[in-house]
């Protein structure tokens, strides 16, 4: 087994420096809990990103995986698989009950979102059609998904970025409304973002979203990759919003572990593409699909959404409790909060790793929360504990 130096070597020599890695590896996981290289135990209040929502190594999904992975991994997709087909029907008749696209990847959804609603818009004669994103919002780093990612459209450092996508502030209605015309192809929003910190869309903005696409006729998107399957007690996150989006994207947690992406949409945009409009080599696998048919029987359960919704107003209650912490935001098991002046977030995050509670430092002064969703009151007691021990004053 190699060392922890062995592998900082490794990857100082071979990988491209693209992450600000942690010196620790896991190794196994069950649950809300993992292992290291060293034995060490740790709480996992950020499941890889929101990834592994129905904890780790769940016996349903593994089962699943490797039943499918010893009996057919896949052929083609200009062939017909039993696994994909049910996956698309699922994800339907769980959301807006039109079509399904499956691929690999939030992003590779919000590019297939992306490509969708621009040839929609060409059908109604819009020549150069828009995408409006919210300022915050995080949709990827492929160049399309860039692009519509306001805080990380570097033209300096990647462009020319492609053209046609405009920027508003997050809490502004009144300018989300007057920025959507007939030139906008489609608005896109995390209902709750994420990467940004954990900012819930207020009411009123999300409600003139809707209403400016209804009177354009541009499609509105709601990116659920990290908001999406369970996180925030419901399957999907819109279902707790007075807006239905004509589209959902969906990531992270969908293949219960293993790259699984998709798009859905309102049977109103379900013929949009034709073939050759689009494709995906690995896209709707049996052993991906067959992963994320497993991972939805998990966080659809009505008393693990129940438990998300309580065990997420206890964590709540408890980080509003402590001194160190200035702002609580979110919604069941996706919380952020901003800390109080002079606390260092990442030397917080550090020494709670240290202390045994895995979290994640999406920004200055704050700190963000994605347990898997079978934390119960105990793991959130624990994780308060060691938070409380952790954010002290530098």
């Amino acid at each position: 087994m190699s060392s922890i130096d062995d592998l900082r070597a490794l990857d100082a020599r071979y990988t491209m420096p693209t992450y600000m890695r942690t010196s620790v590896e896991f190794v196994h996981g069950e649950g809300a809990r993992l292992w290291d290289s060293d034995g060490k135990e740790y709480l996992d209040f950020f499941a890889g990103l929101s990834v592994h929502n129905a904890g780790h190594a769940h016996p349903a999904i593994v089962a699943a995986i490797a039943e499918q992975a010893a009996t057919f991994m896949g052929s083609s997709n200009l062939f017909l698989s039993e696994p994909a087909l049910r996956l698309a029907r699922r994800l339907s008749e769980s959301s807006l009950g039109g079509k399904a696209f499956l691929c690999n990847s939030g992003t590779e959804a919000n590019e297939c979102a992306i490509k969708l609603a621009r040839k929609h818009a060409h059908s109604r004669g819009i020549a150069e059609p828009q995408i409006v994103s919210l300022d915050g919002g995080f949709h990827g780093r492929t160049i399309g998904a860039l692009a519509a990612t306001p805080r990380l459209a570097d033209e300096s450092r990647f462009g020319p970025l492609p053209k046609g996508f405009v920027a508003v502030a997050r809490d502004d209605a009144e300018a989300l409304d007057q920025a959507i015309d007939e030139r906008t192809a489609a608005v896109i929003i995390e209902p709750i973002q994420g990467e940004s910190g954990i900012f819930p869309i207020a009411g009123d903005v999300l409600l003139a979203a809707r209403a400016a696409c209804d009177r354009t006729g541009a499609l509105l998107v709601f990116d659920e990759i990290q908001a999406g399957m369970g996180r925030t007690g419901s399957l999907w996150a819109y279902e707790q919003l007075e807006v239905t989006p004509d589209a959902i994207t969906m990531g992270k947690a969908l293949g219960g572990g293993l790259p699984v992406g998709a798009v859905v949409t309102s049977p109103a945009f379900g013929e949009v593409f034709e073939p050759g409009d689009h494709g995906s080599t690995f896209a709707g696998g049996p052993v991906a699909a067959r992963a994320a048919l497993a991972a939805l029987d998990v966080l659809a359960d009505d008393d693990l959404l129940a438990g998300v919704l309580a065990a997420g107003e206890l964590f709540l209650a408890g980080l509003r409790g402590l001194q160190a912490v200035s702002e609580v935001r979110g919604r069941g098991l996706m919380i952020g909060v901003t800390l109080a002046t002079g606390l260092d977030a990442p030397a917080a995050r550090d020494r709670s790793l240290e202390a045994g509670l895995v979290l994640n430092c999406p920004g200055p002064g704050m700190l963000r929360f994605l347990p898997p969703l079978v934390v119960g009151a105990a793991e959130v007691d624990e994780a308060l504990a060691i938070l409380g021990r952790s954010l002290t004053i530098a």
